[in-house]
């Protein structure tokens, strides 16, 4: 259920992953009975994680580059943003809107499903300590689940869309290759859905979704959906790792 508008940003935030994003209902009685509803929900249940081969095809790291910047999308961003934040090597992970333009790039329009825009994450790193290739390999594995098309869990639309955007065309080869390899290998339960488009701009979303997951823990779709894929990483992914998040808003 998708909530009228308040003059809360957190609430804005809060409303828009309940399970439908067409009716609106008022007042606090009915956002506790549409939470509560929601959590029970079974559709909202985390994807597990699939151990992947790493790519075949990989970026080389350009000379003397210090970091490099990748822009992926896989459903809510509160989740793919969080996972990355605890991957060694990543110096920033902020959420945001691709696929569109500056205009659109707004957290209700883009909740309409009409404006191009994918919920999206740019992730700033370090190719000395971690290639592009290894962040593929997370995203696929623990970061969202690649074969649902227009669509992550309990959150359906366009802009929930498994999609890379690469920065260049070496990161375009590599993630149209990997997905051809993990296609061919058949590692999911079914054919990859992730598309590859071109990168036109990236817009930060709005203050109140950065740093969601570190700041709202306890938060049922925080809790449902987005921890075990953290848990997922440090267990898939020991090697690469970190306990203290890399933040947007100040800390670690």
């Amino acid at each position: 259920m998708k909530l009228s508008k308040t003059s809360s940003n957190q609430a804005q935030a809060i409303h828009g992953r309940l399970a439908s994003r067409r009716s609106a209902l008022a007042g606090g009685a009915l956002l506790l009975a549409g939470l509560a509803l929601w959590q029970a929900a079974p559709t909202s249940a985390a994807e597990s994680a699939v151990v992947i081969p790493a790519p075949a095809d990989e970026k080389a790291a350009a000379d003397n580059a210090s970091t490099e910047t990748a822009v992926i999308a896989g459903g809510c961003f509160w989740g793919v943003q969080g996972v990355f934040q605890h991957v060694k090597g990543v110096k920033s992970a902020v959420s945001g809107y691709a696929g569109g333009d500056a205009a659109s790039a707004k957290y209700e329009a883009v909740g309409t499903g009409r404006t191009g825009h994918a919920e999206a994450v740019r992730v700033v790193y370090d190719p000395r300590q971690i290639s592009y290739g290894r962040l593929l390999q997370i995203y696929f594995s623990v970061a969202h689940n690649p074969t649902e098309l227009n669509r992550q869990g309990p959150d359906t639309g366009t802009q929930y869309r498994s999609t890379i955007f690469p920065a260049n065309a070496d990161q375009a080869r590599v993630a149209k290759s990997y997905i051809a390899q993990l296609d061919k290998a058949k590692v999911f339960g079914g054919p990859i859905a992730t598309t590859v488009e071109p990168l036109k701009a990236f817009y930060p979303a709005e203050g109140y979704h950065q740093d969601f997951l570190v700041r709202n823990p306890s938060y049922p779709y925080i809790v449902i959906n987005d921890l075990p894929k953290v848990e997922n990483l440090q267990r898939v992914f020991p090697a690469v790792y970190r306990s203290e998040p890399v933040l947007v808003n100040g800390g670690a």
